[in-house]
């Protein structure tokens, strides 16, 4: 029993290296293998074995990914300095290039995404950075692709979030839409009084042409005056009492 200790001792130490070096990949991941320091092939998501102090394993995360790209400052074509930061999603598509060809994929693509929108932005005039928003976007998209590629990542999307722009600026803009607004309000006030006058010039035109409908308005005005309980006196004088002081 002795004699077999040392060998039970080993075989749980032996166990115990093997154990510790089972890894569970998850299915959003995958395991990048390199065996004496050579690449050696790509691990995909359940159980996987991996040859103690031969092999190392880099796991990853194949999911789509956003990362924040800081605002930059920009002098757009027309010579205004803004901040301008935006969101890029991408996903990694070859695990082993995004290891093999960059110290750090996530980094690079940042980098690289924040000289993509300062050159895209600074070829526009501010009203077009305003809004032409989708199309600067699909340009930076473009072009961070394009590069990104060596690298095994695709860029699903680039959104720009925030456009900042100078205090004096938002000054001007502010008295520019306050002016217009007022100048809106204007517009209606004088479109409503015009229908109004048009509504009144038509009523007296009809009341013109109907017979009797003069002393008919009159007496409505009458009534309305009555029913106020302050004194007053009116003095009515008939038509023709008004045709022969006319005629005088």
């Amino acid at each position: 029993m002795e004699a077999l200790a040392p060998l039970i001792v080993i075989a749980i130490i032996f166990l115990a290296i093997i154990i510790s070096n089972i890894h569970i990949i998850q299915q959003y991941e995958r395991g990048v293998v390199f065996t004496l320091g050579k690449f050696s092939g790509i691990r995909n998501p359940g159980i996987t074995v991996i040859i103690p102090y031969f092999q190392t394993m880099r796991r990853v995360d194949v999911r789509t990914t956003p990362i924040d790209v800081p605002k930059q400052e920009v002098i757009t074509k027309d010579n205004v300095t803004v901040g301008v930061d935006a969101i890029v999603y991408f996903r990694v598509l070859d695990p082993s290039k995004a290891l093999l060809e960059t110290t750090n994929y996530v980094y690079a693509t940042t980098n690289f995404a924040q000289a993509a929108l300062r050159d895209i932005t600074g070829n526009f005039e501010l009203d077009e950075l305003l809004s032409k928003r989708d199309e600067i976007s699909a340009q930076i998209k473009e072009i961070v692709d394009k590069e990104t590629d060596k690298w095994g990542i695709d860029i699903e999307n680039v959104k720009l979030q925030n456009i900042e722009l100078p205090a004096d600026m938002k000054r001007a803009m502010a008295k520019q839409a306050e002016a217009e607004r007022e100048r809106r309000a204007a517009i209606i006030v004088a479109d409503g009084e015009k229908s109004a006058a048009q509504a009144v010039s038509e009523a007296a035109q009809l009341l013109a042409k109907t017979p009797g409908g003069i002393q008919i308005r009159t007496l409505q005005t009458l009534e309305k005056i009555s029913s106020d309980p302050s004194q007053k006196t009116v003095i009515v004088l008939p038509n023709e009492l008004k045709d022969i002081a006319k005629r005088i």
